[in-house]
């Protein structure tokens, strides 16, 4: 299995269940590795692989429509995304929030799922 990675995408979401998280969008780190067939490097065809301009652009639409209370819900709701919509077999999620402790530079959560 061959795999792509996106890291460190910035995406403004709504998440928390604080008052202060809740009254403004937070900025995420999001770092997303997931599994792509061999076809894809093999035909050289964009057709066989999953794009992923069209995941960034999907992932920041999605978030900023909806309100996660948990950072670990936010990650199993992109993770269903790349095994439902996209058809990845694999996907790897590290989510962090950016400066929201003091004197933590980010807080976050890891998932990794697969058929």
């Amino acid at each position: 299995m061959d795999f792509i990675f996106i890291e460190d995408m910035r995406v403004e979401a709504h998440v928390g269940i604080y008052d202060r998280e809740r009254a403004a969008p937070q900025t995420l780190d999001i770092s997303l590795t997931f599994g792509v067939p061999d076809e894809a490097a093999q035909d050289d065809d964009i057709a066989k692989t999953i794009d992923y301009a069209v995941v960034i652009e999907r992932i920041r639409t999605e978030l900023a429509a909806r309100h996660f209370n948990l950072l670990e819900t936010l990650g199993e709701y992109v993770i269903n995304l790349m095994l439902n919509d996209f058809g990845a077999p694999w996907v790897k999620i590290s989510i962090a929030k950016v400066g929201i402790a003091r004197g933590v530079k980010r807080v976050g959560v890891q998932i990794e799922r697969g058929r």
